[in-house]
């Protein structure tokens, strides 16, 4: 089965992220897509990071009515940071019956040559790409063969912008899924002071 990586902090989830599960699903060769929760992003050093646990949590309720989409905790076993060649390492030793495939927006392509062990992932893993506002090829990986760029819908919107409509005391909804609202809400979360 081929398998869709989508990495994050996902702090919180939001529509966003899941038009891209959607997308990568409906008009690619992906068959399913695994929300991998990011417990410390080695390019992001976040004080106001969420519990990996209940991220996790938001994502399951996010994405409970729908088959194609699985949470994975593999890299809250792993040494933080997160490194994607280590969890790709480790996630084609547990599951060799699977094709792994990472997505990742194209702000992360233009530095994806800094990243640990860069080569090997391209050299071992197809990328799958969705262009982000501003987007631009990185020369060094502009016509590798393992690169693939896809024109996904996207919205504006970013985990950031949340947590800051929530400071503000505005409503999160349609930003989010309505459980994950609930959710928040009911734990006050994201919420200063």
């Amino acid at each position: 089965m081929n398998i869709g990586l989508l990495f994050g902090s996902f702090n919180p989830i939001h529509t966003g992220h899941l038009l891209i599960a959607n997308y990568m699903v409906e008009y690619t060769e992906i068959d399913k897509i695994w929300f991998v929760v990011s417990p410390q992003n080695p390019f992001k050093i976040n004080d106001d990071l969420l519990d990996e646990n209940l991220r996790l949590q938001m994502i399951e309720l996010a994405i409970a009515d729908d088959e194609r989409f699985e949470t994975c905790d593999i890299e809250f076993t792993l040494p933080k940071p997160s490194y994607t060649t280590l969890t790709l390492t480790t996630l084609s030793e547990k599951y060799p019956e699977h094709k792994f495939i990472p997505i990742i927006g194209g702000d992360n392509l233009q530095s994806f040559h800094l990243w640990k062990d860069y080569e090997t992932i391209l050299n071992n893993y197809q990328l799958f790409v969705y262009r982000r506002v501003g987007f631009h090829e990185n020369p060094l990986l502009a016509n590798h063969k393992n690169i693939k760029i896809f024109e996904v819908p996207l919205l504006n919107i970013s985990s950031t912008y949340v947590r800051e409509t929530l400071q503000a005391g505005k409503s999160i909804k349609y930003l989010v899924p309505k459980l994950v609202r609930e959710f928040i809400e009911e734990k006050g979360l994201y919420r200063i002071g």
